[in-house]
């Protein structure tokens, strides 16, 4: 017999050696001759099917029990193990499976397998113990797979069906027989009804439960609390209401409770504090009210505590600093209140992730923080905190992610040249602090050794004044870049083309002048997309925005999820709009919107393959709408309102899906979607349009020259030159 790799995992030491007594059983076990009518369900099995990584050494020449993949036999010869998790199937589940009656442990995750469960499989297999099919893309209704109000064998132990596109109820009769049924999972998958009633009278010995990822409804059920062994139970996004039943409070062996993203809500009781072998607490996105428990510092083995998004108030309980095994505390998204500089963390010595953002709390980064050397990531975005950056923040040594937005701290200079000094930061979020201050901007402020790690850094919405920083050049790894909203003058500096990384970057709402800088369209990461895939991106401990006020809405987990974008709206920039930017073939977002550029829309645009958004409104460009842009498949927004645009709308393409409002404020635009029919001689693109003008103007002097050659010959001279010097810069436009 040979197996396949086991992916079914232990959750204890007891279960791991129950795992390898199993396999050591299985493999030193007399060799019987395999029993014909069960290799005949195999091969029938098999033909059903075929494999990515070839093809499984079945063969009526060899003895099944001893020589085939995945196979294992008992003394009587009698199929008892079906193991092929990983091995690339394909194909349907044939119904020969249910003459496999001696068949114990059935592995088919992590294939390909599509279609329905045999009919009456389960009420077939009743010598079954392990039944694992997760992570296919099976689908149907499990009722089919059970002769009527039929239910599991008595047999059975392990069921998982997880992350596959079941539909339909969970019917209570299923588990009638469930007595020896410790793990249950059914989770990621397209579920509804109520989640059963009786599981936990029927299977007393459950120890895993997860119904989370489906569309169950109603509340959890009373009767939760009879299952005494219960170490995991999950039940996260789904869409259940109500409260938490009292009953649970008696789970005294519960390990991780995880019931995110539904619409549970009253409070979080007491009894809670009961479950002292909690270590996972998940009951974000929810609607609990009230406080957290004051006393819940009594529980000591507690890790993990999700608690973001819903409506709790009061101050962090003092005694929560007891739960020294704490890695993660989140609580952002509530109406938590209180001075956290006076919150003492010294002991939290486990601690990596700490969010406490967008609550109401004061004070400043609390000193005792800074002795929790594990901490990785800090958010405290949004509260009514303020001060000074404290010095000793350097002391976090691992700190990657820092997010402070939306505060009131001071003293901007200071804060850049401590945070230099965090050598491990990735992600530092300032937006929306140090109001009205100046930004330092000498290239020599930072040096070359400060920020060596920083991928991504924002300092929108402060209202600075100054300039673009120079010493932005030493930041090499830099990939994101925010200075919206603010009141930076000046030109952007060449130097911002020398951040080989970079590929977002929000320059909008500021005072900048001048023309396009031309060193953008240097930018490697916005050229290429092999380029940018080649960055070293980090993966966000917590989820950012990146701006504060720009157009997306959007949070993002990972930096490589960011869009490739330049942002440069609501400025005082000039000029034409240069054809370098159509060598920035990775870019995905281009606003140019609100500043006076002139001069017509280049037509390369369309080269700009990736574009899904252009922006363009409120300018003064003239001339008329590319056609080219047609060839945009992926634009998905686009505006040129309000500026002095004519001739026709392109039709066809994208252009089929924008409104009147992406053409509006421009009187000689015509086109079916501004109900304006356009004349019989269109108006041309604005490359033959600039064609057109020169020959117009040519013609116009020649009959200048013609009427006044004799009475003027100085000024004809004069004009000629004139005029040739016109068609020379014209072409080098």
């Amino acid at each position: 017999m040979k197996l396949g790799f086991l992916p079914l995992l232990p959750q204890s030491n007891s279960d791991l050696l129950f795992i390898l007594l199993l396999l050591y059983s299985l493999t030193f076990s007399n060799q019987q001759a395999c029993n014909p009518q069960d290799q005949q369900s195999l091969f029938a099995f098999c033909n059903s099917l075929s494999s990515s990584l070839g093809p499984l050494n079945w063969s009526s020449d060899t003895n099944c029990c001893s020589s085939w993949e995945g196979i294992g036999c008992d003394e009587e010869g009698r199929v008892t193990l079906l193991w092929l998790p990983l091995r690339g199937l394909e194909g349907s589940i044939s119904a020969s499976l249910g003459s496999l009656t001696s068949l114990s442990k059935l592995n088919l995750s992590y294939n390909h397998l599509i279609g329905y469960l045999p009919e009456r499989l389960f009420s077939s297999l009743n010598s079954l113990e392990i039944f694992d099919i997760q992570s296919n893309s099976l689908y149907g209704n499990l009722s089919a797979s059970f002769f009527s109000d039929g239910s599991f064998s008595s047999t059975i132990q392990v069921i998982d069906i997880s992350s596959n596109i079941f539909h339909g109820g969970i019917e209570p009769y299923w588990f009638f027989h469930g007595s020896n049924l410790s793990s249950f999972n059914a989770s990621n998958n397209g579920f509804t009804g109520n989640i059963p009633l009786a599981i936990c009278i029927t299977c007393p010995l459950l120890r895993t439960l997860d119904f989370s990822d489906n569309s169950f409804s109603g509340e959890l059920p009373v009767g939760l609390g009879g299952c005494l062994n219960l170490r995991v139970l999950r039940a996260g996004f789904n869409l259940l209401s109500g409260l938490l039943p009292d009953d649970i409070y008696r789970l005294r062996s519960l390990v991780e409770l995880s019931l995110p993203v539904n619409n549970i809500g009253g409070t979080i009781g007491s009894g809670i504090l009961e479950l002292a072998n909690l270590k996972i607490i998940k009951l974000y996105s929810n609607n609990f009210a009230g406080t957290i428990p004051q006393e819940i510092g009594k529980l000591f083995k507690l890790e993990q505590l999700y608690l973001q998004i819903n409506n709790l108030n009061g101050s962090i309980p003092a005694s929560l600093m007891n739960c020294t095994n704490l890695v993660k505390l989140i609580l952002r998204v509530n109406s938590l209140e209180g001075n956290i500089s006076k919150l003492d963390f010294s002991r939290l010595n486990h601690l990596q992730t700490l969010d406490l953002g967008n609550n109401k709390f004061i004070g400043n980064l609390p000193e005792t923080l800074f002795s929790c050397k594990s901490v990785t990531a800090v958010r405290v975005a949004s509260n009514n905190l303020a001060g000074s950056i404290p010095p000793n923040i350097v002391a976090l040594t691992s700190l990657t992610f820092l997010s402070l937005s939306n505060n009131s701290f001071t003293n901007v200079s200071n804060a850049i040249k401590i945070f230099a000094g965090c050598k491990s930061l990735v992600t530092l979020i300032l937006s929306k602090n140090f109001y009205n201050e100046v930004i330092p901007g000498i290239k020599t402020f930072i040096g070359q050794e400060g920020f060596k790690n920083l991928q991504v850094l924002a300092l929108g919405g402060c209202n600075f004044e100054g300039q673009v920083p120079e010493w932005l050049v030493y930041i090499n790894n830099l990939v994101a870049l925010d200075l919206s909203y603010n009141r930076i003058t000046g030109k952007i500096p060449d130097s911002i083309g020398n951040l080989s990384s970079l590929f977002y970057l929000d320059f909008s709402r500021n005072l900048l002048r001048g023309d396009f800088p031309l060193q953008l369209s240097r930018l490697p990461a916005l050229i290429s997309e092999r380029v940018a895939q080649k960055l070293s991106l980090s993966f966000l401990q917590l989820p950012v925005f990146v701006s504060p006020n720009n157009v997306t809405t959007r949070q993002y987990n990972q930096l490589e999820h960011l869009p490739p974008a330049i942002y440069l709206s609501g400025n005082h920039l000039s000029g034409r709009i240069p054809v370098e930017i159509t060598q920035l073939q990775n870019l995905h977002i281009l606003d140019l919107s609100e500043n006076s550029f002139s001069g017509s829309i280049p037509p390369n645009f369309s080269n700009l393959t990736n574009l899904e958004m252009l922006d363009l409104s409120q300018n003064n460009l003239t001339n008329g709408i590319p056609t080219s842009l047609r060839n945009l498949n992926f634009l998905s927004r686009f505006n040129v309102s309000h500026n002095q645009l004519e001739g026709p709308i392109p039709e066809g393409g994208q252009f089929e899906t924008f409104t009147e409002s992406s053409y509006i404020g421009n009187p000689g635009l015509c086109g079916r979607v501004l109900q304006s029919p356009c004349s019989a001689q269109p108006v041309q693109d604005a490359q033959h349009q600039d064609t057109a003008d020169k020959s117009k103007k040519t013609f116009l002097v020649e009959g200048f020259l013609t009427g006044f050659s004799i009475i003027f010959p100085s000024v004809l001279a004069i004009q000629a030159y004139r005029h040739r010097r016109i068609l020379y810069y014209s072409k080098k436009r």
